[in-house]
């Protein structure tokens, strides 16, 4: 019935204008907004819906994963940017990479509190 809509997917942010500029400025991403929402335009024509919420929580999950060939690299690309990463008390990297258990993986916030990440191809 709906295999062929095409669905995307989104999250809560407590700051349209500061998710648009860590999204876009800080990310890179391709950034559109609509009726007071944003949209990331991801690669392979992904949409990922950006709303705003008074009484927003962070979700306590990480809502969206970005694969890339070198996570460490990233992660150092991304620090130059301003950008903190978490650190977990089961990671022991002091970058915050998780490495060994399961995929190479990094995790850090957007200025609403959700929960990205950063995950090794």
């Amino acid at each position: 019935m709906l295999g062929s809509s095409p669905a995307f997917h989104g999250f809560s942010v407590d700051d349209v204008p500061a998710a648009r500029a860590f999204y876009a400025d800080v990310l890179g991403l391709e950034v559109s907004e609509e009726h007071g929402m944003l949209f990331l335009h991801l690669a392979q024509g992904t949409r990922t819906l950006l709303y705003p919420k008074g009484d927003h929580v962070p979700a306590a999950y990480t809502v969206l994963n970005f694969p890339v060939a070198d996570v460490e690299a990233t992660v150092d690309a991304l620090v130059a940017q301003g950008v903190t990463f978490e650190h977990y008390d089961w990671v022991e990297d002091p970058k915050g990479i998780q490495r060994g258990y399961g995929p190479t993986i990094a995790w850090f916030t957007d200025p609403a509190g959700n929960v990205l990440s950063l995950i090794e191809e």
